[in-house]
């Protein structure tokens, strides 16, 4: 079918929505079906529905589709592969495709990270990583290193593991109690910073100390890891001030705990570099990655660690961790088909080349007075908006759903845009679009917001 043939939102699929389908983050209170979005296609920056309707996709999916929708090489990549060894696990074998992967991704990741845990999404591998961490103490002979440090409002992940370690309450009350031996320090959040306000080098030092504050409380001795984004995406996108992780990683080598850079959204370009940890010039331990790897064409996930933290399962201990589907030989196909593309199409310099113009676009927006901070790096932005930018005061929660949930999200999409109003922390606007987008698209996106923003104004 071509799209002028799709048919719009039938009964059928609306009866099928409503009935037999149950969505992932979604409110079904009410749920009609024919309510419910349907998206049949896909090309370059933008998505299609079922009635044509064309949308500029500026969250790449989920911050995943760094090369844009509808790529032929993925889809032949796939194609080939299937036909030719279309599933095995890694439980004690390895197959091509995994093998080509692992030493691509060893040679890009920073530092001596040299191998590579493949998992099927970011939550996993978080999710593995913690795993893999308590072993590692266990197995080294410090057994009481267990508990994890990671940020206020921080996302990791939402399986028990990976839930325990975010930081956002109202994702984790209906769920608790959870894995114990988590704790949150503050996030990098300078717009609204308390402590050194008015400098934001001494605002970045600040927060990293809250870290070792944290270790010192609990006791080095118990204490394992510190997750951390390169860019924090709840909240919107906290960009971590200067010399941040420098001292993250000093305090981190001074109590023996390890550092595990999340990078399940700033890997892969998203922040104009291949690991986010490049970009900021920090080490890390670990890292946590999946999304970007295959652009979202293919589910996969991956846990890079280095020869310290593998020595032990060199030498006597197996980690007893896997799933199915980690490793999939058709995800590591479309992944290896994936990074050739963004290497081809130098994709990383390309952000890094029109991210100032992307940012200058958004900041247009700043003669609204609904808005108040406009913050990101890369192809990832957020607008916070706000009921007095004189003061900074913050909407009430019932002004959040009212307003995002009620006028902005729906406005956006009638404007043609596809992004990620979110009030679960700061009532923010996120942006992260293909990592193919140009000045056009940076306009189409100020031009939707700024339709949609204007008519939240008028609901204050």
């Amino acid at each position: 079918m071509t799209v002028t043939e799709q048919p719009a939102t039938t009964e059928r699929s609306a009866r099928i929505i409503r009935d037999n389908m149950f969505l992932h983050f979604t409110p079904h209170t009410g749920l009609t079906g024919d309510d419910i979005p349907v998206i049949v296609r896909g090309e370059g920056a933008y998505v299609y529905d079922a009635a044509g309707r064309r949308y500029l996709d500026g969250l790449a999916g989920l911050f995943a589709g760094q090369i844009g929708h509808g790529r032929d090489e993925l889809a032949a990549a796939a194609a080939r592969q299937t036909k030719e060894l279309a599933y095995f696990p890694l439980w004690g074998y390895a197959h091509p495709t995994a093998i080509d992967l692992a030493e691509r991704l060893a040679e890009a990741a920073p530092g001596e990270l040299n191998r590579a845990f493949f998992t099927v999404s970011g939550g996993e591998s978080v999710e593995t990583a913690w795993k893999l961490i308590r072993q590692y103490f266990k197995a080294t002979g410090r057994p009481t290193k267990h508990k994890v440090i990671s940020r206020s409002l921080a996302y990791h992940g939402t399986s028990m593991g990976a839930l325990s370690i975010t930081g956002i309450p109202g994702a984790k009350s209906e769920f608790e109690p959870l894995v114990p031996s988590t704790m949150r320090v503050p996030h990098t959040n300078f717009y609204r910073a308390t402590e050194h306000a008015d400098d934001y080098a001494a605002f970045g030092l600040w927060a990293a100390d809250r870290i070792e504050e944290a270790i010192v409380f609990e006791g080095a001795e118990t204490v394992a890891a510190v997750f951390l984004e390169p860019v924090q995406n709840t909240g919107g996108c906290f960009v971590p001030p200067p010399n941040y992780f420098q001292r993250v990683r000093e305090i981190c080598d001074r109590h023996d705990v390890l550092l595990v850079s999340d990078e399940t959204i700033c890997a892969f370009g998203r922040i104009g570099y291949d690991f986010g940890a490049k970009r900021f010039g920090y080490q890390p331990d670990l890292i946590t990655t999946a999304k970007g790897l295959t652009s979202g064409y293919a589910p996969l996930g991956v846990v890079m660690l280095g020869d310290r933290i593998m020595e032990p399962f060199l030498n006597g201990s197996t980690f007893l961790h896997g799933s199915t589907y980690g490793g999939h030989p058709v995800s590591c196909a479309v992944a290896l088909a994936n990074l050739d593309v963004i290497e081809r199409e130098n994709i990383y310099g390309h952000v890094l080349a029109t991210e100032d113009a992307f940012r200058t676009t958004l900041e247009k927006l700043y003669d609204l007075p609904i808005v108040g901070d406009v913050r990101g790096t890369g192809y990832f932005y957020a607008v916070e908006l706000v009921k007095d930018r004189t003061t900074k005061e913050k909407f009430t929660d019932e002004d959040a759903t009212r307003i995002l949930k009620g006028h902005v999200s729906k406005a956006l999409f009638e404007a043609g845009l596809h992004c990620r109003a979110d009030d679960r922390a700061e009532p923010v606007i996120q942006l992260a679009p293909p990592l193919i987008c140009e000045q056009a698209q940076f306009d189409e996106m100020e031009q939707a917001l700024r339709f949609a923003l204007t008519g939240a104004q008028e609901l204050l």
